[in-house]
């Protein structure tokens, strides 16, 4: 059997940009579902888990890629890390979207279509800066905005909350409600970690 002992370092890349390019698509869905009536929501998280099981398609390559690879472009544990992290901002904007089905909530509350808005531009600036993986490039404005980007959502999160908690709703649509805006909020915090994993990478490379 002949060994490569040159690793084909570009399929981590483009798996990468691949799975990133997942979730603009599931960012492209929330934004679908925050104008869509009640009778279109069901077919929006079919979509939505279809893409869902894309990205955990994408992840699971760039797992078996890593475990195949005798060299890898970077340190195991950060294509690991960053594989992860990606796969878990794609699994809770599905989740967010079948809460909202399953819970047949007739009416978002005001402020969840500004958390949807910080994702929609967290998520195209996670695509942009994928490709960058392979140079290390013009990676730091990008960091630096998706945590900035982390703290607005952390605001709105809270401002949502205190609506939540005013006597408007009753005991269970507040629980509801709440469970669907606090998995946007994990969403959030999880291009954090994708963008203080693409920090870490960078810093070791440099």
């Amino acid at each position: 059997m002949r060994f490569r002992l040159t690793p084909r370092e570009t399929s981590f890349y483009d798996m990468f940009a691949a799975s990133a390019d997942n979730i603009v698509t599931g960012s492209k869905l929330l934004m679908e579902l925050l104008g869509a009536d009640s009778s279109a929501r069901g077919e929006i998280a079919e979509r939505m888990r279809a893409a869902e099981h894309a990205g955990d398609d994408a992840t699971h390559a760039i797992f078996h890629q890593l475990n195949s690879s005798f060299i890898t472009p970077f340190d195991r544990e950060d294509i690991y890390s960053l594989a992860s992290s990606l796969d878990d901002i794609m699994d809770f904007m599905e989740e967010a979207v079948d809460l909202v089905v399953l819970y047949n909530v007739e009416e978002l509350p005001k402020g969840v279509e500004q958390q949807i808005e910080v994702l929609a531009r967290a998520a195209e600036l996670t695509a942009e800066a994928m490709p960058h993986l392979r140079t290390m490039d013009n990676l730091t404005e990008y960091w630096i905005e998706v945590n900035r980007l982390e703290n607005q959502a952390d605001q709105i999160h809270r401002k949502l909350l205190a609506h939540l908690f005013n006597g408007k709703y009753d005991a269970i649509e507040v629980l509801k409600l709440k469970q669907i805006v606090d998995v946007l909020e994990e969403a959030a915090d999880a291009f954090e970690h994708v963008a203080n994993t693409v920090e870490t990478i960078a810093v070791k490379e440099s």
